[in-house]
This record gives C-alpha cells, structure tokens and sequence, in this order.
C-alpha cells in the first residue's frame, strides 16, 4: 500500500503537486519538475531511456492546469494542453523527501571496483576502443541516432569521468537539415556570472544526477553526479557537465531549490542558444571536428528521415592524459630535432 495514492492536488499556485499516500506519508513535486520528465513520446524516447523534451521549449514557471487521479496513476493536464500520467511508484520512489533521497542514492551508487576487475569486465575501454555511428537508427539507444534536434551538450556526463577530447567524422551529410551547432561553454559561463550571479552560483554549486542505460557493444548501466559547471580550487571554470538527454529524472536536491534551479539552466541554455554565443555550420563528407569535450557544446538542427540512411557521422574519444601524453612526446621530439 505504500505505493498507492489516497490524494493528490495542486498546491501553491499550481506550481506544486502534493500526494498522500496510503501509509500517511507525503510527498511534494514541483510542477516544473514534472512537465520536465513528462513520460510521453513526445517529451521521452523510451528506447534510449533519455528526455527528447529540450530546455528551450521548457516554461520553469509552469503551473497545472488539471489534476485527476487513481491509486496507482496521477494524470496532469497543462496550459498548453499538453498531457502526462505519472505512475504511482515511479512518483514515490523519486520524493524530495531528504530520506527518500538518501536511500535512493544508497542504491544507485555502489563502491567503486578496482582497476583490474573494471578491466576484466570491459569498462575501462567501453567508450575508448570503438569508434562509433551516428545515424538514424530503429530502436535508437541514445537520442543522437533519431533524426530529432539535439541541443547543446556534452558527451557522456554519466561517466565519473566524461571523455575530453571527441572526434566527428562526416561520411555522409543530408541535403536538408542536419547542420552542427557548437558554442565555448566558458564563455557562456563567462556571461552568466556577468548577467546572473545567482544562477552561476546554482549551476556551480548543485549536483545533478546522470545515467545512462542501454545495450551497445554490451549492456551498460552508468550513473554519476556532478555539478553543470565545474570550478577549480580557485572558482575558475575547468568542466562543463551537462546533457538534457541524459539527465536524470532523479534530482537529490530538497524540493525548494528544484524551480530556482531550472529557471538558473534555462538562462544558461538560452545564453548558448544566442547568436553571439553559438556557431552552426554545416559538415561536408571527408570533414573532421576535433574539439574539447570539457569546454565545447555541440548540438544538431533536425533533419528529415528518409528510405536511407541520410546523414552519418563516425565518432571517438579520446583521454586528455593521452593526449596531452603525445603532445608532450611531440613537442620534446621536435625540440631536439628528431
């Protein structure tokens, strides 16, 4: 029974869901939080386990509209019209209740395997040893093999250790659409400390939780948290974490600082998305783009679908402590005239 739901309702305007359930507890959801993780085709790709809902189209002063529900299913409709069912036990293992919170991450995160068991099991070379296609795929397992828009982002925000370098290869290209996007996210960071202090403060400050779930070259389940944007020991800005795909639907933060944090990452996303910040351009086949995973955001405009395959791109990582490796082994070969 404690998954079953004896009351719901609008609270605070509209912008808060409260929900008592069965065994008397209660638990608060702000309303932004849910028309963010909206499980519908439209906003979620079930395939990949990912949001296709973009910041840019996200209103963070949301309020409910309607509000119905059953023991085991709460329905939602939206200014726009727009219509989520959120089940009953998806909704009550994702409280912001500060215990709720706790035991959930107690079961997402596990003690970390050593070195020679990670490489026994294939993980230190998961997102190394293979180069990868980025097409239109059936039953895609991330978001950037649709033919969808992808905002900005960084790769793999999931991982502990997000890869710094990245490789595009275009081998084909569509006619129509399909154009790459990139902007300077230290730049962007630059503005936002400039423009809003507070929002810095939010998105330097909070720990957002990623995951990534599928099958690839093996079944992969990976789960990290780490602050969007990532200062040094002396507040300068070392890393950008982010990707909207790939951001968890669970948020261990207290349910007071749920909206003040979307509307601090939906001023970051619309600095990017400005015409001073962003650059977009597009790939012909044979083009190579090498750029820092850690500072650059890439996106793509959406492109048609077609019988074929229009557009492909072949991808790679690389470490920066290989690559600065080799830089160094270069630099001392040149010196000394080799």
């Amino acid at each position: 029974m404690a998954c079953t739901i004896q009351k719901a309702e609008a609270l605070d305007g509209a912008r808060l869901m409260q929900i008592l359930w069965y065994d008397e507890e209660e638990s608060l959801y702000p309303a932004v939080w849910l028309r963010d993780n909206c499980p519908c085709s439209d906003c979620y790709l079930d395939s990949a386990k990912a949001r296709k809902l973009l910041v840019e189209a996200l209103d963070v002063n949301i309020g409910i509209k309607g509000l119905t529900f059953d023991r085991k299913k709460v329905y939602i409709t939206w200014p726009d019209e727009h219509y989520s069912e959120f089940q009953a036990d998806w909704l009550k293992k994702r409280c912001f209740s500060k215990q709720a919170r706790a035991k959930l991450q107690r079961e997402l995160f596990f003690p970390a395997p050593s070195a020679s068991d990670a490489e026994d099991g294939g993980f230190l070379h998961f997102h190394l040893r293979h180069t990868w296609q980025v097409q239109d795929k059936i039953d895609a397992n991330n978001v950037a093999y649709t033919t969808g828009k992808l905002s900005f982002h960084t790769d793999y925000p999931a991982l502990h250790h997000p890869p710094g370098v990245q490789l595009l290869h275009c081998i084909k290209q569509t006619v129509t659409g399909g154009d790459s996007e990139i902007v300077d996210g230290f730049n962007v960071c630059q503005k936002l400390k400039k423009n809003n202090p507070q929002a810095f403060q939010i998105l330097s400050s909070t720990f957002v939780d990623f995951t990534d779930i599928g099958v690839d070259y093996c079944d992969f389940s990976v789960q990290s948290k780490h602050k969007i944007i990532e200062l040094d020991d002396k507040g300068q800005v070392v890393r950008i974490n982010f990707n909207n795909a790939t951001r968890d639907t669970i948020f261990d933060v207290p349910v007071e600082r749920v909206q003040p944090f979307y509307a601090a990452l939906k001023e970051f996303v619309d600095l990017m998305n400005s015409k001073e910040s962003k650059f977009t351009f597009k790939m012909n086949p044979g083009d190579v783009i090498t750029f820092d995973n850690w500072r650059l955001l890439h996106g793509r405009r959406s492109y048609e679908a077609g019988t074929e395959i229009s557009r492909h791109l072949e991808g790679a990582y690389a470490d920066w402590d290989v690559v600065m490796s080799r830089l160094r082994i270069l630099r001392q070969r040149v010196e000394n005239g080799n």
